[in-house]
């Protein structure tokens, strides 16, 4: 299980607000009046638009990524290609760009996609249509995620550029290699192609099955944490 937690809630309400600030909590609530939260497979009951930290177990957040799908499914193979492996991804690249990092960042880059677990991976045309609600749901979601886990409520602002740039390597060569985009399509939405070893491409780029993304999501998400302690 996650690393416990004390049994009060004093002082995690009082995350930051940011984009999901209360009038915006206000106007979802008001959507969503009849219910709006989530009851995970650990037997948490997740609010979904006021997450308590004390609600968030790692092993929900795997199970989550490890079967929701970039790309909208729309990639090849014989399994999804899952958000758990992509961010597994995402951190491998953060690594080879800067292979300096602390632990903490490299958890904070591991945890960047970890609301899809209960929100989805929405593809980018569409969160525009959505705009603002869509994100005031992630960002409390992500500051929730980062206090159960001992990391800042927002990533500072080199991290967050880093996740940015090893983010979008990934979404090149995701494009590329699964998702049935030719090379000057892929360079127009996320820029140059990265440089990436062969054997990243094997390991990183065939889609896992579920069990498999899981287990190395829950395994790299415990070996940072020991790092950490």
């Amino acid at each position: 299980m996650s690393p416990s937690l004390p049994r009060s809630r004093a002082g995690l309400r009082g995350m930051p607000h940011g984009a999901g600030g209360p009038t915006a909590k206000r106007g979802l609530r008001a959507v969503g009046a009849q219910r709006a939260w989530q009851r995970m497979l650990s037997g948490r009951r997740l609010d979904l638009l006021d997450p308590s930290p004390l609600d968030i177990e790692i092993e929900d957040i795997a199970h989550g990524l490890a079967r929701v799908a970039r790309w909208n499914g729309q990639t090849s193979g014989a399994h999804i290609y899952s958000v758990a492996q992509h961010c597994l991804y995402v951190e491998a690249l953060a690594r080879a760009r800067s292979p300096r990092l602390d632990t903490r960042s490299r958890l904070a880059i591991l945890l960047h996609d970890a609301p899809e677990y209960v929100i989805g991976d929405m593809i980018s045309p569409f969160k525009a249509v959505i705009g603002d609600a869509y994100k005031a749901i992630e960002r409390r979601l992500l500051t929730a995620i980062h206090l159960r886990f001992g990391l800042p409520a927002m990533t500072p602002p080199p991290i967050e550029a880093l996740i940015k740039a090893a983010d979008r390597q990934a979404a090149f060569l995701e494009a590329t290699r699964l998702a049935g985009f030719d090379a000057g399509e892929a360079r127009r939405f996320f820029g140059q192609p990265p440089k990436f070893s062969a054997a990243m491409e094997r390991d990183y780029l065939k889609p896992w099955p579920a069990e498999t993304a899981q287990a190395r999501y829950l395994e790299r998400f415990n070996r940072l944490t020991r790092q950490q302690s």
